[in-house]
């Protein structure tokens, strides 16, 4: 982790929790700038409302996450998850090549499922990590904010399945 030039030394698990934490709020926040564009930029209104629910959730998560790092007296914005950021700019680059509503949905589905799977991967190493570390209040809120990205991808594809996919298919 850099910032400002220093690299943060990782000496212990915990310092490397932490880290996996900085790291998580930073794609919690890169994932809450990227939403409110992506929505404008869906036609589809099942797919507007769960990209505005998760906007939601989005919010709250980036609170909890930022209780978690305070209590353990860190840093909430050490660092930007570079990886993150380049997903979040294929999907900017990605949204004006789709031409039709029909076929920008699809590809919205697909770009966001990217991201919040990436997402999904950093809270389940964050949790699995406070459960070694015994930090249970931790791992029970970072649970539960998996628990609500996995209801968003199961939305995302039960969506595309069903209807957004079809549409693009036959558009």
């Amino acid at each position: 982790m850099e910032r400002e030039g220093k690299r943060m030394e990782i000496k212990t698990f915990k310092d490397m929790y932490i880290a996996e934490l900085q790291e998580l709020a930073s794609v919690v926040r890169q994932i809450g700038e990227c939403l409110p564009h992506v929505a404008q930029a869906a036609s589809h209104p099942a797919l507007k409302r769960i990209i505005l629910d998760n906007r939601h959730d989005t919010a709250l998560q980036k609170e909890r996450l930022e209780l978690i790092l305070q209590l353990h007296g860190a840093e909430v914005e050490a660092h930007t998850d570079q990886a993150m950021q380049a997903m979040v700019y294929e999907t900017n680059k990605m949204l004006p090549m789709l031409k039709g509503d029909d076929l920008r949905d699809a590809g919205l589905i697909a770009s966001i499922q990217r991201l919040k799977h990436y997402e999904i991967a950093a809270y389940g190493t964050a949790a699995a990590l406070a459960g070694q570390l015994e930090l249970r209040d931790d791992q029970d809120v970072l649970l539960e904010s998996l628990e609500e990205e996995k209801l968003t991808d199961v939305e995302l594809t039960a969506l595309a399945e069903r209807e957004v996919n079809p549409d693009a298919l036959t558009a």
